[in-house]
């Protein structure tokens, strides 16, 4: 066996893995969104017309590698339990593609994106947040990328933001090459989510204790309940509720379903598919508008690439909050509940959008709608983590690979419609506008009726419980 890592503790520390984690993501959003402010401009310069149909079809390079990449990596991940040897191959060939190739092999550049993956350290109890904080990359990668991403274009041209993109990605392969995942630290008796484990374990047990049984009858009185262990249980498996490291090894070496087999388990549970056809829609309502922002705020009010840069971080700023903010009351409350606040919040901003008279009123309504739609994707991540305990067979980086392939298909067709919708109609922008706000309407039906182990519209239609008998 090799030697004991160096700074073994602090390297598969939950707290460090979800700091790279949110480092991979932002970098994978930078690497994406330093083209998003840039790519209109510079096809107007090299003579291009129909421009934003043109970006919608570019920036579905990025979302179709990721529709492409997912079953295959997902199928790897599961079958030999490794999440670092893709993560690190991936960045990589990002920094090689991005080295030598130049803007119009953007598209090549795009496809590499989709290797950006997350560890399974965190335990249940904090997924939520600890997903809620990596997820925050999301916002980050869009708040640094485009305005940075204008100014390098202005003064360097179109290699400038290229060559950003490779100093950030290569800062990221070396935050993956210091994680140590929580499958080899427990080689060496180091469990990251050991102290997690035991207060979950020490709140469960009290709670047992605490619970009186009611009476089974008025000839029957209740004994006292035991807190001994129960003989009838086997040494083994007193030992695995009192050490959280054989728990881990014998729940990672559970046998583990096929991509198909984990695809059609899915499409037999209508809460899965909610949630994944709610990530579809997540996807599409994020994007719809990448192709044509930079082209509307030329339209309306004059920008160049650098302006729509500018605009980016004032509208970006909160969302870096959302998400982790999202998670916290996920952990807390469901994911059912966060869900509907943050779509209603959402919908009303979408259309409000339509309105052209007032920059800062833009903004405001721009950088509202983003906080509350970047929101969601902590409450689905979780929502997914809860569908995954309850299927055999079925792994995380099975369930968020799907995760992955519906976002991607979300993000694929986002651009192209929302690139068609702003050329071919004469009010493209309020259609675009609307369309999405319809779509928010839809997520709002799927989770009022699935989300959560008792969706709400099935506790709205239990109603009040009877009164009890006198």
């Amino acid at each position: 066996m090799v030697g004991k890592p160096l700074g073994l503790h602090w390297r598969s520390s939950v707290w460090f893995v979800t700091f790279v984690v949110g480092l991979g993501i932002t970098t994978d959003l930078l690497a994406y969104s330093i083209v998003v402010p840039v790519m209109p401009f510079e096809l107007e310069r090299l003579g291009y017309h129909g421009v934003s149909a043109l970006v919608g079809w570019l920036l579905f390079a990025y979302s179709g590698g990721l529709v492409l990449a997912t079953p295959p990596l997902a199928y790897f991940s599961e079958l030999y339990n490794d999440r670092k040897i893709p993560l690190l191959g991936g960045q990589l060939a990002l920094i090689v593609f991005k080295t030598i190739l130049p803007f119009p092999s953007m598209l090549t550049n795009s496809l590499l994106d989709f290797l950006l993956d997350s560890c399974d350290t965190a335990p249940e109890i904090i997924v939520g947040r600890q997903l809620g904080i990596a997820m925050a990359g999301l916002a980050i990668g869009f708040l640094v990328g485009p305005p940075v991403a204008g100014a390098l274009y202005e003064v360097f041209g179109i290699r400038g933001p290229f060559i950003f993109g490779i100093i950030v990605t290569a800062m990221d392969l070396v935050g993956r090459l210091l994680v140590v995942e929580r499958k080899d630290a427990l080689q060496w008796g180091v469990d990251p989510a050991a102290q997690y484990t035991k207060v979950a374990s020490a709140e469960a047990e009290l709670a047992e204790k605490t619970v009186v049984p009611p009476p089974t009858s008025a000839d029957h009185t209740p004994e006292k309940a035991s807190t001994d262990p129960d003989p009838s249980d086997s040494q083994v498996q007193q030992e695995l509720r009192n050490d959280p490291i054989a728990v881990h090894e014998v729940i990672t070496a559970k046998p583990r379903a096929s991509f198909q087999a984990v695809i059609i388990t899915m499409l037999r549970s209508p809460r899965a598919l909610a949630v994944f056809m709610c990530t579809l829609i997540n996807g599409v309502v994020i994007t719809t508008v990448e192709p044509t922002l930079p082209l509307h705020l030329q339209r309306v009010w004059n920008f160049n690439a650098s302006k729509v840069g500018l605009i980016y971080i004032a509208a970006v700023v909160p969302t870096i909050f959302s998400s982790p903010l999202s998670g916290w009351w996920t952990d807390r409350k469901g994911a059912a509940e966060i869900t509907l606040v943050l779509l209603a919040c959402a919908f009303p901003w979408a259309v409000l959008l339509i309105v052209q008279r007032s920059l800062p009123f833009f903004i405001v309504a721009f950088a509202l709608e983003g906080f509350f739609v970047s929101g969601l994707v902590s409450p689905l991540t979780a929502e997914l983590a809860a569908i995954t305990r309850q299927l055999d067979g079925v792994g995380y980086a099975h369930v968020y690979g799907v995760f992955n392939l519906t976002y991607g298909i979300g993000s694929a067709i986002g651009p192209i419609i929302g690139g068609q919708l702003y050329d071919r109609l004469k009010h493209g922008w309020t259609i675009i506008c609307l369309f999405d706000a319809g779509l928010i309407l839809v997520f709002t039906v799927l989770a009022f009726v699935y989300f959560g182990d008792d969706p709400i519209l099935a506790r709205l239609r239990k109603g009040p419980l009877p009164p009890l008998a006198a």
